[in-house]
């Protein structure tokens, strides 16, 4: 499957590039829009690692990654994607 969207190089740019499936502009991720995110870099099972990525950064366990959680995604992404 070949990647879409490569995954940017640096935490910043991770984060600004992942601020790009926010569909809401809500400045939270949904399990959605995680799904998204994952899925646009032609990654397998996207549901799955979304779920994992919740799970993961989801710390205080309201079903969004919000501002405060945004670093735990980010190391996540990073692990998972590159």
């Amino acid at each position: 499957m070949a990647i879409t969207h490569p995954i940017p190089p640096s935490k910043e740019k991770l984060k600004r590039w992942l601020a790009t499936f926010d569909a809401n502009k809500d400045g939270r991720f949904s399990k959605e829009e995680l799904r998204h995110a994952i899925k646009a870099t032609g990654a397998w099972f996207p549901w799955s690692k979304a779920n994992k990525a919740m799970h993961t950064a989801d710390t205080n366990g309201d079903g969004f990654v919000d501002e405060n959680e945004i670093n735990n995604l980010v190391d996540y992404v990073e692990k998972i994607l590159t």
